[in-house]
């Protein structure tokens, strides 16, 4: 999707960097909207979770990727302190659905429909939000690392979190694996 040309688009088109930015560094959506420009320490974002804030807080630290350093590079000179240009929540997500739509992400996936509880068919775009930005990050990280401390501790889940294990989703790359480990 980032490599989709969509200067035709502008307006979408930040909204798309602003997810692909999240996805790699795997934040809340409400964590995300509160950053400036200072959670940018050393090639890193640093943020306190607003999650842990009550209790017991932890300072999260994601090293930036070079993808991400273009990111941040291309919108550097906002017109204030936030660290991307933001949208409000709800059309940050419409833009989203809109950027998956043009990108010709339409892969169908299953989903339980909230009102009737029974499965339904949708293309991936028509269920695209900001927190597959955090699914993604945490699933593209765990298929590499398979470490739920490693990963949680790069999305802000404390060790040995239940909460994690909604992220982690054993995908079928990683089933063959495991079956291919009996050859």
């Amino acid at each position: 999707m980032f490599e989709k040309d969509l200067s035709e688009f502008p307006e979408i088109e930040i909204q798309r960097d602003v997810f692909v930015f999240q996805s790699l560094i795997g934040c809340r959506v409400g964590d995300f909207y509160r950053m400036t420009k200072r959670n940018v320490i050393n090639n890193a974002i640093e943020y306190i979770p607003r999650k842990t804030k009550e209790g017991n807080p932890i300072t999260v630290r994601v090293p930036l990727n070079e993808k991400a350093k273009g990111i941040l590079e291309k919108y550097k000179n906002g017109e204030d302190n936030r660290l991307l240009p933001f949208t409000y929540e709800q059309s940050y997500n419409e833009a989203i659905k809109e950027a998956f739509k043009l990108a010709g992400i339409d892969r169908i996936v299953t989903i339980l429909d909230p009102l009737t509880n029974e499965e339904v068919k949708k293309p991936l775009y028509e269920v695209a939000s900001s927190h597959m930005a955090r699914r993604t990050f945490i699933g593209n990280i765990y298929k590499k690392v398979k470490d739920p401390n490693l990963v949680g501790a790069l999305s802000g889940h404390k060790e040995g979190s239940k909460a994690f294990n909604r992220y982690r989703e054993i995908d079928e790359d990683m089933k063959k694996e495991l079956v291919n480990l009996l050859d």
